[in-house]
């Protein structure tokens, strides 16, 4: 038996989807896993309403719940997107399809969801889960955590080594870390928040609006979108600076809310008979990127999924970045023999691809709300596609890579995706349609360029 597994305990804070998701592939293992929630069950209640941003699940997320054996409990929970269906201020809209294959798609879940079938088959191989336990503050002096049991009003003290803290953007272990000048971090906010809206189903469960398609509607500093459900409707979500002009602070009465919507948002105002109601009611979200120079304090803790590496949701890889986490650590879990080494593996193996993804989600906002109705951007998409056929092997869009191709790291993909976007700009610089491109040239660059590189073409779901 792999030494690191003889008669361990493990100690996971946050039962989220990373958390549940990390307790399967450990508990598989032969470990003693112990989930601590701060929530109630979810299982057994409904989901946080204007609380959460619709996930969406790409091939990273996918194969992470292959290999857990998972991938079947939520099957019946997804719907399946091809392509930004873009809503212009003009009322004109047009599809951009994510991908050319049949496989390249995206899927819509709730978040709430999702975690509910995680934990089902976590309890079910036997994992302890604690719900309504908080934790309040970690000793790594003496090797413990403090966890709250909110419902007996008792306070426990909980062995650290290990602690896995899957305790999501605001982590306590990772304050407590920081606060001890154990690590350094940094909390980078956008000056953007968000609220949760609906487009409620119509009448026996029927879509009011195409629903094969993640909806945008770009106004160039904000955006709304709005994902599918598997009822019928819509979990729309407003982007928005909080303060300004256009923003938040600035929406505060009915008839403000009405004006903003009715004037940018005309097309699917009509459609959302609560929008006041819930503008007014729910919580304005927080958005922001979380950096760390470190993810783990000895071999006593350690940071996973959000709470070592929040990221802005535009690239509709969040969940799916802790979710490949889970598989990552794992790994490591299998090559070594103790917990700092374990910690100090996963930091330095999976450091350089969550900063990568953290800066192209980033680069992915501008596109979202601004370039998506740029004629030039759409022209050199459309080539983006072109050379992928002409060369499967070397030129593989930068969005496919990360959203299609579990195989190639993020890091990768925003390495090759640099040398392609200064290709795609120099190939349309004179260009007014792809009849336009020369593609001697194209070839030529593309062969010199980029090498060859290994990718899996999946079956369709």
């Amino acid at each position: 038996m792999h030494a690191l597994m003889d008669g361990v305990s493990v100690n996971i804070v946050g039962a989220g989807p990373t958390g549940a998701l990390l307790a399967i592939l450990l508990q598989r293992r032969g470990m003693k896993v112990t989930l601590y929630e701060s929530r109630p069950d979810p299982r057994g209640t409904p989901g946080e309403s204007g609380r959460s941003i619709n996930l969406a699940l790409a091939d990273r997320g996918i194969h992470a719940l292959e290999v857990a054996g998972v991938a079947d409990d939520i099957a019946g929970a997804l719907v399946p997107m091809r392509g930004r269906l873009v809503h212009q201020q003009d009322g004109m809209r047009s599809l951009q399809l994510y991908g050319q294959r049949a496989n390249e798609v995206i899927y819509s879940i709730s978040r709430h969801r999702l975690n509910q079938a995680l934990l089902d088959v976590a309890v079910r191989q036997h994992t302890e889960v604690k719900f309504e336990h908080r934790m309040e503050t970690a000793d790594f002096v003496n090797g413990t955590v403090q966890i709250r049991d909110i419902r007996r009003g008792q306070t426990l003290s909980v062995p650290m080594h290990p602690l896995i803290a899957a305790d999501g953007a605001g982590s306590v272990t990772r304050h407590r870390m920081a606060a001890l000048a154990l690590i350094e971090t940094e909390e980078a906010g956008l000056e953007h928040g968000y609220k949760e809206l609906s487009v409620p189903a119509g009448p026996g469960g029927e879509y009011m609006m195409q629903n094969d398609a993640l909806h945008i509607w770009p106004r160039g500093n904000f955006m709304l979108i709005a994902l599918p459900n598997t009822d019928g409707s819509f979990t729309a979500t407003l982007f928005l600076s909080k303060r300004g002009a256009v923003s938040f602070e600035a929406l505060m009465s009915p008839a403000a809310i009405e004006r903003f919507f009715r004037t940018h948002f005309a097309d699917v105002y009509g459609l959302m008979p609560n929008c006041i109601a819930e503008f007014q009611s729910n919580p304005m979200g927080l958005l922001g990127t979380v950096y760390a120079t470190k993810w783990h304090a000895h071999g006593a803790a350690a940071l996973i999924g959000d709470a070592a590496h929040a990221i802005v949701p535009f690239h509709g890889q969040g969940m799916n970045c802790c979710l490949e986490d889970c598989l990552e650590f794992d790994a490591c879990v299998e090559r070594n023999t103790t917990w700092e080494s374990v910690f100090e593996e996963f930091f330095a193996s999976r450091k350089p691809n969550t900063d990568a993804i953290a800066a192209m989600a980033l680069e992915n906002y501008l596109e979202m709300r601004e370039r998506v109705v740029d004629p030039k951007f759409r022209l050199e998409q459309a080539l983006a596609l072109e050379l992928e056929r002409r060369h499967p092997q070397r030129f593989i869009p930068r969005y496919s890579m990360v959203m299609f191709h579990h195989e190639i790291s993020y890091r990768t993909a925003q390495q090759r995706g640099v040398i392609q976007s200064r290709l795609l700009a120099e190939l349309t610089a004179h260009a007014e349609s792809l009849a336009d491109v020369d593609y001697a040239h194209a070839d030529r660059d593309i062969k010199r360029e980029l090498s060859p590189v290994a990718h899996q073409d999946r079956a369709p779901r």
